[in-house]
């Protein structure tokens, strides 16, 4: 039980720091694509600096971009009925059972 409880802690503390770091990133991502950069109050902007994690975070859109149409092409592919597969049973019987559900 103690051993569980010191995992379980281990991967809350990684967990938060791992998250803190990704949107700590994220923030200097987001601020060296906007065109004024850093709209925080009191702090200077950057500007556009073309730097390859700008690259890499365009790229990254673009991609999350043309996925998203992808899925939307196939959810409208999908939406027609689809057709059985099996043949139509013949039996005379009937499909629900007889507790009525």
């Amino acid at each position: 039980m103690i051993r569980r409880g010191f995992w379980l802690t281990v991967g809350a503390v990684t967990g938060i720091i791992g998250y803190r770091r990704v949107c700590a990133a994220g923030r200097r991502i987001s601020a060296s694509l906007s065109p004024a950069g850093s709209m925080e109050p009191g702090r200077p902007g950057r500007g556009m600096q073309p730097t390859r994690s700008a690259g890499l975070a365009r790229e990254t859109i673009r991609f999350t971009r043309d996925v998203r149409e992808g899925m939307e092409l196939y959810r409208l592919g999908r939406s027609a009925p689809v057709r059985p597969t099996l043949p139509p049973d013949d039996t005379d019987h009937d499909a629900r059972p007889e507790d009525g559900r």
